[in-house]
Order: structure tokens, then C-alpha cells, then sequence
């Protein structure tokens, strides 16, 4: 059988989603706890992958298994909570058809960069800090250029596993809220490295060191070194990811979480 986890996890200490060699990263823990408490080898597959300090405050990942009998959904995802470090942890778990997968199934992503305009030394993991507002309407402007079907190689990170980088961008703007700034975007897909090219670049124009027709010149240059530096990794969450209703019903999703809605 096949199940949808609905995940979160706090990706300051883990090197990012996907499995590597001798390193921590949120895929082998939630792969080593699974099998713990289902006893037997079970391998998850999300639906993308984070990198190095990314967050998540909704992952998905689908894994196959046959519960013990007597084992219900519900204790499931409790015993996994359990034996989940505590900065990871399940929010819904459903079973679906053999065929759902969790990353090629997604309808669209929506991912959240945090800028932080206030000190705040309980946000430090969470947001970057700036000491001078950036021009928040120029950066809309330049992340106006985003929006629609184009080829982002010159958001991508060289030498990916990527065959093409087209994407086809929903939504690109910089919103304000209590204390600083949220840059939201979402896309059917994003290729390595996207987002935080995208904020750094955007950054840049609200510095005023980049125009907004700059900006464009820089995109559809389709040249990576033209970008500028990615901004870092402590400030981007993947905050939701879509799926059709036939695989992930909205009567499943919990209440009350804001990722959800």
C-alpha cells in the first residue's frame, strides 16, 4: 500500500532533504523511523528536495509499506512522531493510489522567503536580517518579470541534474508583515537552487544596486553569473505543496494550519 505523509521539520541542522553520504539529512530520518516503527525497510520519496538550513512547514513525501495488523493510521503517525527528533514531525498521513507520487503528482509549490527588518534574536534561524529596508516596490516590479512560463537557467544552480529549466511561476511578490518582509512564490516546478537566486537577485534591486530593466537583462540573459549571490538558506520555508483533490482530498487537511488553508 501506498501512503502521503504531510510533513514538517526545521532544516537548520540537517543537509537538506535528500539522502547523502555520512550526513544527516531530513529523508534519512524519516526512512530510519519509519522502519523502526513499522519494522520493516521502508524509503520515502518527497515531493523536492531543500537544501542545507532550508525549512519546511509543508513537505510531502510517499512511501510503501504493509502495517502490522491492528495498527491503524492514526497510532501510526503517533509512534512515528515519537520516534521522529523533535524537528521533524507529521501532521497527516493517507494512504493513495499505487501510481501517486509525491513529487511528480504536485500540482504547484509555493515556497516563503523571511526578511527580518527588526532585530530579533528568536528569528536568527528563520529569516535574514536586514538593517535598511530594501525598496519593496522596485522589487515587486522586477518579480512582476517572473510571473508566467519562461526558462529560469539564470536562476539555477550549474551543473544540475535539471533537463530543462523552464517553469511555469504563478506568483512573484514581496508582502509586508509584522517586523519585515515575505517574499512568496509559486510554480508547478523550480529548478536547483531557484529561489534563493530569485530573492538575492531581487534583493539586489531593492538596494538599489540592480534597476528593474537590469533585472530583466539578467533573466532573460539565460546566464548564471549575471545573477547574484543566493541569499541564505535560514529564510526559505517550502510552505505548501498542491496536489489534485482526487489524490489529497481538502476534507484530509487539518484545521488550523496555516499552510493548509
Amino acid at each position: 500500500m501506498r501512503y502521503f505523509l504531510h510533513l514538517a521539520y526545521d532544516g537548520t541542522r540537517f543537509h537538506g532533504w535528500q539522502m547523502q553520504p555520512e550526513m544527516l539529512t531530513v529523508q534519512q530520518e524519516l526512512d530510519r523511523c519509519l522502519s523502526q516503527v513499522l519494522r520493516q525497510p521502508v524509503y520515502s520519496l518527497g515531493s523536492g528536495r531543500t537544501d542545507s538550513g532550508v525549512h519546511a512547514s509543508h513537505q510531502v513525501a510517499h512511501f510503501d509499506a504493509e502495517l502490522p495488523t491492528g495498527l491503524d493510521l492514526d497510532t501510526l503517525l503517533y509512534r512515528l512522531n515519537r520516534a521522529l527528533p523533535p524537528d521533524i514531525r507529521g501532521y497527516l498521513l493517507h494512504p493513495v493510489a499505487p501510481t501517486a507520487h509525491a513529487r511528480f503528482a504536485a500540482e504547484a509549490r509555493t515556497y516563503q522567503y523571511h526578511v527580518r527588518l527588526v532585530p530579533d534574536p528568536f528569528s536568527a534561524a528563520y529569516s535574514l536580517y536586514l538593517d535598511r529596508a530594501p525598496d519593496v516596490a522596485a522589487m515587486n516590479a522586477a518579480a512582476a518579470c517572473l510571473v508566467g512560463e519562461h526558462d529560469f537557467t539564470s536562476f539555477s544552480k550549474v551543473k544540475g541534474s535539471e533537463k530543462h529549466y523552464r517553469c511555469h511561476c504563478y506568483e512573484a511578490a514581496w508582502r509586508s508583515e509584522a517586523g519585515g518582509l515575505v517574499f512568496q512564490i509559486r510554480a508547478n516546478r523550480f529548478v536547483r537552487g531557484m529561489v534563493r537566486l530569485v530573492v538575492g537577485t531581487l534583493l539586489t534591486v531593492g538596494r538599489g544596486k540592480l534597476t528593474v530593466e537590469e533585472f530583466r537583462q539578467v533573466f532573460e540573459s539565460l546566464n548564471r553569473v549575471h545573477a547574484s549571490g543566493a541569499a541564505k538558506a535560514q529564510g526559505l520555508f517550502l510552505c505548501r505543496v498542491a496536489y489534485p483533490s482526487e489524490i489529497v482530498p481538502a476534507e484530509l487537511l487539518p484545521a488550523g494550519l496555516p499552510y493548509f488553508a
